[in-house]
């Protein structure tokens, strides 16, 4: 056996199970060369509120706390042993009313309001993955800029299903990925994504109430590359510059919406975008056509969006909107 697959034998990962905590169970992964190092997950979900506090060991890297009716966690039972290491805890499916201070899934609990700088704490350098979908946050406190006090390290971050009425501010925030699906959002315009320029993938798929997108909305954006605007029936045209800015947009999603057919000078404001997904198995892609050759001088190659249904035999051809 060659000597690169021993050693990738060598330090693969093999699960066991440890003494863990009545009701929950403990699943330990081994790495390096002789099981050198380990992991642990714990499970301890849907046993109920009276699980808190729960010891971990020490070498807990997930926690899954989701469907306890947990309505709160005291900050200090999360920075005992075992929980200041973690990578992951789970309180989804609880009863919270206010976070408690940690990078976690607070997905389908009952917040109202939540404050960025909440998330500082515990972020120390690391790049957050935050989850606050299907709650009912109205407003989301913007963290202030104040010298000594850095924003959270927030990368990703989903607002999917709330009752959010404009963007929040982000102001400053690393974000890389955010989704405000299902939102009501009465108007994106000017200003609305000031700050986010690292932004590379933004989902507003099946928002309950924007009617249109405002020219020049997604301006502060010059790094996004994906856009999802699907499942919006509703959404009409303000004018091709609604995508002005937007320079390095490469995927769009505008299947659901009433943002067909595609106007001819959308490429115009988008030099980067190779596909659109305009409907069910229907996606459009960017096609350079070099026109009559020898060129004549000051002309240039023109580019046009040809559409596919994939349903449709190949044989077809493509069909252009």
């Amino acid at each position: 056996m060659p000597w690169p697959l021993l050693l990738l034998l060598a330090v693969s990962g093999a699960q066991t199970t440890r003494p863990c905590f009545p009701g929950c169970q403990c699943e330990v992964e081994t790495f390096g060369l002789f099981d050198s190092f380990s992991l642990t997950r714990v499970d301890c979900s849907g046993l109920g509120p009276h699980i808190m506090p729960v010891p971990i060991p020490l070498d807990t890297a997930h926690l899954d706390l989701s469907s306890n009716q947990l309505e709160m966690v005291n900050e200090s039972v999360l920075a005992g042993p075992g929980y200041t290491t973690l990578a992951g805890l789970d309180l989804s499916h609880n009863l919270f009313t206010s976070s408690p201070l940690s990078d976690v899934n607070l997905s389908h609990n009952q917040l109202r309001e939540v404050s960025v700088s909440t998330f500082t704490t515990h972020s120390q350098g690391r790049a957050l993955h935050v989850d606050l979908s299907h709650n009912l946050i109205h407003r989301l406190v913007p963290h202030p800029a104040r010298a000594g006090l850095p924003a959270p390290a927030i990368q990703s971050l989903n607002l999917a299903w709330n009752r959010l009425h404009a963007v929040p501010n982000l102001q400053d925030l690393p974000l890389r990925y955010l989704s405000l699906d299902g939102n009501p959002l009465a108007v994106i315009g000017p200003g609305a994504f000031a700050g986010l320029a690292g932004l590379t993938h933004l989902s507003l798929a099946s928002l309950q109430r924007l009617p249109e997108l405002a020219p020049y909305g997604f301006r502060e954006l010059p790094g996004l590359q994906v856009l999802d605007l699907s499942g919006n029936p509703k959404l009409n045209w303000a004018g091709a510059e609604v995508f002005s800015g937007l320079n390095s947009l490469q995927e769009l999603d505008l299947s659901g919406t009433n943002l067909v057919p595609l106007p001819e000078a959308l490429l115009l404001h988008l030099p980067a975008l190779q596909s659109v997904s305009v409907g069910q198995d229907v996606w459009c892609r960017r096609l350079v056509r070099e026109g009559a050759y020898p060129r004549r001088p000051g002309s240039s190659p023109k580019v046009a969006l040809h559409c596919v249904d994939t349903r449709e035999s190949a044989a077809r051809g493509p069909n252009i909107l």
